[in-house]
This record gives C-alpha cells, sequence and structure tokens, in this order.
C-alpha cells in the first residue's frame, strides 16, 4: 500500500471511486475535494493505492484549514477520508492511516500534530481513530452534518 499525492493520472480511479449514501453522510466526494485544491494552495488530495487499486482517499489541509479544529501552528487536518464502497472492510483504513505520520514526516516538515473531525453519529469511524492512535481532547466543533469530535494523532 502507498500514498500519492493526486495528479491527473489518477482521473480515471477517480471516477469510478464510489460512496454510499450512507458514507456520503459524513464525508465528501473525492472529485470535490480535487476541484477545491485548485483554489486552494494548502489542500492536498491524497490517494492510497494497494496494488494500483485507488481503496482510500483523503486530504491533507493545513494552515487556514486547520483553524476552526486547533490553535496549534504546526498541525495538519485530515479532510474527507473515505474508502471505496468495493473495498471497504478489508483493512485499508487502519493501513492507510499507519502510514500518514510518516508521510506526513516526509512530506510537511515542522508538523507535530495531526488532527481530524469524525462526526459523533460516526461510531464505526471514531473506534478505528481510536485504535490508530487518535487522542480525543474533549474538542468539539460543528460541521455542515453536525456536531463533530476533533481527534489528534500527536507526532
Amino acid at each position: 500500500m502507498k500514498l500519492h499525492f493526486y495528479q491527473p493520472k489518477f482521473d480515471k480511479q477517480i471516477d469510478t471511486y464510489i460512496l454510499t449514501d450512507e458514507q456520503l453522510q459524513f464525508t465528501g466526494i473525492p472529485k470535490e475535494s480535487i476541484e477545491f485544491s485548485k483554489a486552494e494552495d494548502n489542500h492536498y488530495p491524497i490517494l492510497v493505492l494497494e496494488n494500483d487499486q485507488l481503496v482510500t482517499f483523503f486530504a491533507f489541509h493545513t494552515c487556514e484549514g486547520v483553524q476552526p479544529y486547533s490553535e496549534n501552528e504546526n498541525a495538519i487536518l485530515i479532510r474527507t477520508f473515505s474508502t471505496d464502497f468495493h473495498h471497504q472492510r478489508k483493512g485499508y483504513a487502519q493501513q492507510a492511516l499507519s502510514l500518514i505520520p510518516g508521510f506526513v514526516a516526509e512530506h510537511f516538515a515542522g508538523i507535530n500534530e495531526i488532527i481530524l473531525a469524525v462526526n459523533v453519529r460516526n461510531k464505526p469511524a471514531q473506534a478505528l481513530y481510536a485504535k490508530c492512535g487518535f487522542i480525543d481532547n474533549g474538542v468539539r466543533a460543528m460541521g455542515r452534518r453536525g456536531e463533530l469530535i476533533v481527534l489528534s494523532y500527536y507526532l
């Protein structure tokens, strides 16, 4: 499994990435994230490939993207984390999350905290993030889809 910054050569795989209505309650569509990144310098779409298949997608957001969730200027935010419907429950999300700290250390100098916000209703995601070392420090925020629990992973 390998993490890749988005490049147009991945568009065909993005086009076939499927999220269910249930998933869309809690996350965004990769295409929208990629479009947003074209106008936002501090937004980095990331594709997670297993045997050249796109299995998981998320984006990193720095600077102003982090501000609603943390005052730490050295934090990076994970946004729109999802696993393609056809690849769910195969351990890909957990594997991807385990690769993120090394990827951040390699590509984002000075970052000492990885944060993400998960909907309070998304219990399976909360359990996954806790299992992968994300900590709930009691920070809450309101998102477009309801209350969010802000989790931190310290590097």
